[in-house]
């Protein structure tokens, strides 16, 4: 890294004076040494013009990314901002199907004299793109340009960060309601990059699903396991009794488990599918409420909660 920790933390206190957002900046002097687990690699380039204030930023590859698609590949692109301001955004072009890209595109940075870009963060922030569902974060990648040299045109290759939830892993859901005989079903499709929980490198997932009414629980179902693996296709179909004047109180806590022999049974990550959940979780609800008798897929991120 081309700061030390202590130059970091000074530097990011400076930009962020309130109690609260010192806390934020000791978090992120944390993110900015090398992971220990990196997401892969990219490498870019820095370039300052001093006449027209303007730095010049090329992103020019990555190698080494993780497969987020069931085919062994993603499809990345890459997000760049110049903390503080997360207004401003640029996007390079998504890359189909590799995970070792190449974009080789240059972005300009107007109207940023020294001294305001030595108070400035790049951040770059890799996704995977998806056609379906919600792009899938890979990692990201902090450079404080407190100490950079402009002057000698740098380039580097930076480990990048793996973004958190992405390390759980992802299960692809079917949702269907039909509101005239109340029978809600769901289908456990598939999962894909599931963390492994054994010492082997693998998992033995299978997934429980709990049907909930507010915070009560009303009826569990769970899948076969799935013996060494991290992406289990399941193709399990459970189905409830929902009246339509309960389901905006409804939800599905679905469960991904490792099956251990031996000890107890480890949670892989959850999803909680309801009208009242993160935006993904949401739409998908509401997707099956708005298309009565029609299945609805998609794929969710699990979490640690």
């Amino acid at each position: 890294m081309s700061v030390n920790s202590s130059g970091a933390m000074s530097f990011l206190q400076s930009l962020l004076p309130s109690a609260e957002q010192q806390e934020a900046a000791a978090d992120l002097a944390r993110e900015m040494c090398d992971p220990d687990e990196p997401a892969g690699q990219i490498q870019f380039s820095l370039e300052y013009n001093f006449n027209s204030s303007t730095l010049i930023l090329k992103v020019i590859q990555a190698k080494g990314l993780p497969a987020k698609d069931i085919i062994g590949t993603s499809d990345p692109y890459v997000r760049v901002f110049l903390l503080p301001d997360k207004k401003h955004k640029l996007e390079t072009k998504v890359k189909h199907r590799t995970l070792n890209p190449r974009w080789n595109e240059t972005f300009y940075f107007e109207g940023y004299p020294l001294s305001k870009l030595q108070k400035s963060i790049l951040y770059l922030s890799i996704f995977d793109y998806d056609r379906f569902s919600r792009d899938d974060p890979i990692g990201d990648v902090y450079l404080p340009l407190t100490d950079v040299d402009l002057s000698e045109k740098p380039c580097y290759w930076k480990c990048i960060r793996p973004a958190e939830d992405s390390k759980l892993g992802e299960i692809l859901v079917t949702l269907l309601y039909i509101p005239r005989t109340g029978e809600l079903s769901i289908t456990l499709v598939k999962a894909r990059n599931l963390k492994a929980k054994d010492i082997t490198g693998y998992s033995d997932p299978y997934v429980k699903v709990w049907l909930h009414r507010g915070d009560k629980r009303i009826e569990k179902k769970k899948t076969r396991v799935h013996k060494k693996t991290l992406d289990p296709v399941f193709n399990e179909t459970f189905r409830f009794v929902v009246p339509w004047e309960h389901i905006r109180e409804t939800s599905f806590v679905i469960t991904v488990m490792d099956y251990d022999t031996v000890g107890r049974n480890e949670v892989i990550g959850k999803v909680v599918l309801s009208s009242r959940s993160g935006p993904t979780e949401t739409k998908h609800w509401g997707d099956m409420l708005s298309k009565p008798r029609i299945p609805g897929s998609q794929w969710h991120r699990l979490k640690s909660f």
